[in-house]
C-alpha cells in the first residue's frame, strides 16, 4: 500500500480544431481545481486550431507543468491519445477530454484506489451526460465496479467510461498502447489489457460530467460504425474472449441498433435503455 502523497500523476488531454474554446477552458479548469491536483498536464493539439482556441491553450501553457505538443496535421483520436500518453512523465496518467468536466474529488478518489490496490492497471468511474448546462442532465452511464464484474461485462460492452480513466502507463505501453480504431480505440485497448491479465476497477461515484449534443445518441450508428464494432467482436472471438454464441448475439444486437433502427428510435434507445437516470 502506498501513501497518497507519494503517488504523482499526469493528466493527458487532446484538443482539435472543432473543439469549443469555452468548453475547453471549462474542462481544463475542472482538472486544475481538484482536491488532489495533478503533477503535470500534457495537451496534444491534434492539428491546426482557430485563433480563439489557441489563445485559451496559450493561457494555460507552461513548460514546467502544462506541456503542449502541437501536431502539424490531424492524426486522429487514437494516435493523439498515444502521443499524449507517451509524453507523460509519471506512471499514473489520468485521461481527460476537451469538453467534459471532472468533478472536484475525481483524482483524489482514483489515487486512493491505486494506493489501496497497487496491482490495478486501470481505474475508471461513472459519468453523467448533460446538454448545454450541467444542471440539464439527460442520462448517466453506470459501469461495473470490481475486476471480476468488469471482465464479465467486457464481453458485451465497453466496461469503462474512457473520460474517467486513470491508468498505469507501463501496463498500457506493454499492451501496445492506443491504436487507432474507428470509435473503439479505447475498447480495443481494454481488451488487450484483459489478455495481459491486467487488474481493473471502477470507482462507484460520478467522476465526470460529459457534454453531449442533442443528436449524439442518434449518430451512434451507420455502416461504418457497425463494421468497426463487428471487427472488434471478431477480434474478441479470435482471441477466445467470447464464444461463437456471444459473437452472433453481440453482432445481431448491434446490427439492429446501429443499422436497422431509425435515428430517432436509436436516440430513444440509448437514453432510455442503454443509460440510467442520474
Amino acid at each position: 500500500m502506498y501513501n497518497m502523497d507519494d503517488l504523482k500523476f499526469s493528466v493527458s488531454m487532446c484538443v482539435y480544431g472543432k473543439d469549443d474554446p469555452d468548453h475547453f477552458n471549462t474542462a481544463v479548469d475542472s482538472i486544475l481545481n481538484q482536491t488532489r491536483k495533478p503533477d503535470e498536464v500534457v495537451l496534444v493539439v491534434d492539428g491546426p486550431v482557430p485563433e480563439k482556441l489557441d489563445d485559451v491553450i496559450k493561457k494555460f501553457e507552461n513548460p514546467n507543468f502544462f506541456k503542449v505538443i502541437r501536431l502539424e496535421k490531424n492524426q486522429g483520436h487514437g494516435n493523439a491519445r498515444r502521443i499524449g500518453l507517451d509524453a507523460c512523465s509519471n506512471e499514473l496518467v489520468a485521461l481527460m477530454d476537451a469538453d467534459d468536466i471532472s468533478l472536484p474529488f475525481r483524482f483524489e478518489k482514483q489515487i486512493q484506489m491505486f494506493c489501496e490496490n497497487p496491482e490495478l492497471a486501470v481505474v475508471g468511474g461513472n459519468i453523467t451526460e448533460f446538454i448545454d448546462t450541467q444542471d440539464n442532465i439527460v442520462a448517466a452511464r453506470i459501469v461495473p465496479q470490481n475486476d471480476r464484474e468488469i471482465k464479465k461485462y467486457l464481453k458485451k460492452r465497453c466496461p469503462f467510461n474512457q473520460v474517467t480513466v486513470m491508468c498505469r502507463k507501463s501496463q498500457i505501453t506493454e499492451a501496445g498502447g492506443y491504436i487507432d480504431w474507428y470509435c473503439n480505440e479505447d475498447y480495443y485497448l481494454w481488451l488487450r489489457l484483459f489478455l495481459n491479465n491486467a487488474k481493473f476497477a471502477n470507482v462507484q461515484d460520478f467522476l465526470v460530467n460529459v457534454r453531449v449534443g442533442k443528436e449524439m445518441y442518434k449518430r451512434r450508428g451507420g455502416w461504418k460504425y457497425f463494421k468497426s464494432e463487428v471487427k472488434l467482436q471478431k477480434f474478441m472471438f479470435d482471441k477466445k474472449i467470447i464464444s461463437c454464441f456471444d459473437f452472433i448475439f453481440n453482432v445481431s444486437v448491434r446490427l439492429i441498433v446501429q443499422v436497422l433502427m431509425p435515428n430517432g428510435l436509436r436516440g430513444w434507445f440509448f437514453k432510455k435503455l442503454a443509460r440510467e437516470k442520474a
